[in-house]
Parts: C-alpha cells; sequence; structure tokens
C-alpha cells in the first residue's frame, strides 16, 4: 500500500492533469523512444550494434529465399 500511494503522489506531480488528462505522460514516452532508438544505433555489445544484426539477418534470410527459387 506505501508504494501505490507514494507512486499516486509522484504521479500527481506530473503538470497538466486537468487539460491533458493521462496524454500528459507523453512526452515521457517520445523521449524513451528516441533514447532507445540512440542506443540501439550507437551502442555497441561486443563488436555489433543493432541494426547490423538486424542487416545481416535480414542479407541471410534473402539470400536463403533466393536459393531455395533458384533450386
Amino acid at each position: 500500500m506505501l508504494v501505490s500511494e507514494r507512486l499516486k503522489r509522484l504521479l500527481k506531480l506530473v503538470p497538466g492533469e486537468r487539460r491533458f488528462g493521462f496524454y500528459r505522460f507523453l512526452p515521457f514516452f517520445f523521449v524513451l523512444g528516441g533514447a532507445m532508438e540512440w542506443f540501439m544505433i550507437n551502442v555497441r555489445i561486443g563488436k555489433e550494434t543493432f541494426y547490423d544484426v538486424y542487416r545481416r539477418k535480414q542479407s541471410e534470410r534473402l539470400y536463403e529465399a533466393r536459393m531455395e527459387k533458384g533450386e
């Protein structure tokens, strides 16, 4: 119960409740999405980024589809 009360109090501190209602949290989600996108593009884990892996897997699928079509 204590955590719930603290959370409610914290959410009440975000301005715009009367005018925007629940949508007042939207800017936080836009910032969070932008931060995730930046992380996936720029941060390397090991030697690869998320997009390096995505491009490699996409080209592997395309190659396999061409090989199956050629057979």
